[in-house]
């Protein structure tokens, strides 16, 4: 077993989170390391919309131009009932007077992810170390000893503080014993990518796009080159069954028309949703941020914005404690009190809101966007609200 050199933050999980957390941290001098179990940052297709409040955050810490050379700016999203053939469409061009940035950003989280990885790679005080998972921790009054396994050994590493942000399956929030209560889906969801411009059979899409198809629904979404489709699929079905050929086929044409060309895809997923949160987001040195503290579904995109915006208030906290003199445990209260109380009222409650007006009562949903369409003042809150804007502003009411 061989030790590393210590550094003040110490970060288990190389993620949106993670690795937002250690550039905004190194970007002020603060020594960090990341530690990702991983063999390079994974070409994960889930998450791939930014928020302005999150194009904001990424403006601030110098990385908004080359994401905007990468993906695909999207100032509309649209409603639609195929049912109805009924389409209502939003303009976050109308928060023009509220952010720099009035619309959503397309663009995959490894996207992100890399472009940090490598920023990170030329900062003499900052280190991503892959293929290492974390595997045991043990902490006292003056910091955090961690254990990460690699392909061929163990190694200890020792910091002022320790950063959970190893996703789901969390081993940091797991050796705290924390709770993470919730509930899972019983549907699976598959997403598929494909390059073929299905916007030519599909003249009301926007970038992108809310579905009902009662009782059915399908999120599609436009990056650079591809539309990404999402959509659930039944609990008895097996992971083999919602990947073959013939269940693409099927998806395409249900979406398409029975007369839709035989399409490719670049990128077929099957996976689990949750929503879950922690019952608390710091214990003592060590605090969970992004996926280790809180799951949600992918309507409305708040998943990995929300562990952004975790990131960006912890790197607050910490560089108050470590650059400041602040009071860590004023600092790190405040960070749980915040991020977890947002958590519950806006993104747990929200996306499982959005869920529902998806899949069982989309026609609430009709009606309450044509009186959106006709309501300036109840339009603009919604924008307000979908942009994560006021949940922003919930947090910073927080003391």
């Amino acid at each position: 077993m061989s030790r590393a050199d210590h550094v003040q933050v110490l970060i288990a999980g190389g993620g949106p989170s993670g690795m937002v957390l250690a550039f905004a941290l190194a970007s002020k001098g603060i020594s960090v390391r990341v530690l990702e179990g991983a063999a390079t940052c994974l070409e994960d297709m889930r998450a791939s919309t930014f928020h302005p409040p999150t194009l904001e955050m990424m403006d601030k810490l110098g990385l908004l131009p080359v994401l905007e050379q990468q993906g695909l700016k999207a100032p509309t999203y649209t409603y639609h009932n195929r049912s109805t053939e009924k389409s209502f469409s939003l303009s976050l061009s109308e928060l023009g007077d509220v952010t720099q940035f009035p619309y959503r950003l397309q663009c995959e989280q490894f996207k992100l992810t890399r472009l940090v990885a490598e920023r990170l790679a030329a900062m003499p005080n900052a280190d991503v170390e892959f293929s290492r998972r974390l595997v045991h921790l043990v902490q006292d009054e003056n910091g955090v000893t961690a254990t990460a396994e690699g392909p061929f050994d163990l190694k200890t590493y020792t910091a002022d503080y320790l950063v959970g942000a190893d996703g789901a399956n969390s081993m940091v929030r797991k050796w705290l014993g924390v709770e993470f209560d919730g509930f899972t889906y019983p549907e699976s969801f598959l997403t598929l990518s494909t390059a073929y411009p299905i916007e030519k059979h599909l003249p009301w899409l926007s970038d992108v796009n809310y579905v009902a198809d009662p009782p059915n629904w399908c999120v599609l979404l436009r990056v650079p080159g591809l539309w990404r489709i999402l959509l659930p699929q039944a609990d008895d079905a097996s992971s083999a069954d919602v990947l073959s050929d013939a269940r693409k086929d099927k998806v395409f044409a249900d979406l398409l028309g029975p007369d839709a060309p035989i399409i490719k895809t670049e990128h077929r997923t099957v996976y689990r949703v949750h929503q879950r949160v922690a019952k608390s987001f710091r214990e003592g040195r060590v605090i969970l941020a992004g996926d280790a503290a809180h799951l949600n579904n992918p309507l409305g995109g708040f998943g990995m914005n929300s562990g952004i915006h975790d990131a960006w208030s912890l790197s607050q906290k910490l560089e108050a404690i470590l650059l400041e003199g602040a009071d860590p445990d004023e600092q790190l209260g405040r960070y749980d009190r915040q991020r977890r109380t947002v958590t519950n009222s806006f993104v747990q409650t929200q996306t499982i809101a959005n869920k529902k007006a998806m899949s069982e009562n989309f026609a609430d949903r009709e009606a309450y966007l044509e009186k959106l369409a006709g309501d300036d003042a109840a339009r603009r809150e919604y924008l307000l609200t979908q942009s994560m804007f006021h949940s922003l502003a919930h947090e910073a009411s927080i003391l």
